[in-house]
Parts: C-alpha cells; structure tokens; sequence
C-alpha cells in the first residue's frame, strides 16, 4: 500500500534482468517467468501462510515457486524460463529487503540500492516534497 513506484522498479527490474538472461539461454516469451518472479518475492515476504496444493499437499508459501516448478516439469513443460524467474526474484529480494538490513548494521554507506527515483513516485503519484525548514 502506497508503494505503487516500488512495484512498478520490480516489475522494470524483473523486465530489464530477464531480457538480458534470455538473451543468452535462447528463450523467447518471459511472462512466466515473470509470474515467477512475483510469486517467489510474494512467497518470502510472507512466509507464515499455509497453501495447499491440488487440496492434497499442504506447504508454507516461500515453497510455492517450487511447487509450481515441480508441477510444471511433471507437466513436461522446460524449466529453463521457471528458473529464470526464480533467480531474478531472489536477486530482487535479496536487493530490496535483504542488503539493506545487512548495509544497516554493518554500517556501511549504501543503504538501499533500489530505490524509486523521484521520477517514478511522481508519474505513480506518491511523490512527497520533503519541505526544507
């Protein structure tokens, strides 16, 4: 909530990361990946629910891309574009949520290394003038 430019950057950078990777591994069409992506970053932020698969297998949601993933191999489907979004979607959160605790209490300079331009928050419109006093 109030983090529309926040999700507009992991959608950029979902977007920028894996044209770059599929320009490498040969895949073609990346939705799934990015479906991934936000299912694996959805899954770590909220690790406490339970889910449960086909009604029969019950499991907590960080371990939902891999359920997919499974299920998408017993599919005969490739899992070349399934991984892609998994690795995308932990470098975003490991971007996003883990370095800046770690730059916190090692103190270093660099907080947070996504962070939403001014830009971004004024076209999604949560952009707030700090006020110079």
């Amino acid at each position: 909530r109030g983090r529309t430019a926040n999700f507009v950057l992991m959608i950029l950078f979902g977007i920028g990361i894996m044209t770059m990777v599929a320009s490498y591994t040969g895949v073609q069409f990346l939705g799934s990946a990015l479906t991934f992506m936000m299912v694996y970053v959805w899954g770590r932020r909220n690790e406490d629910v339970k889910m449960s698969f086909l009604g029969f297998f019950t499991f907590h949601a960080p371990y939902l891309p891999y359920v997919m993933l499974t299920f998408s191999v017993l599919m005969g489907n490739s899992v070349t574009i399934d991984l892609i979004g998994i690795l995308v979607g932990h470098c975003y959160y490991f971007l996003e949520y883990v370095y800046p605790l770690l730059a916190e209490v090692r103190g270093w300079r660099v907080r947070r290394i996504l962070e939403a331009p001014a830009v971004l928050h004024w076209i999604c419109g949560s952009y707030e003038e700090h006020q110079v006093q």
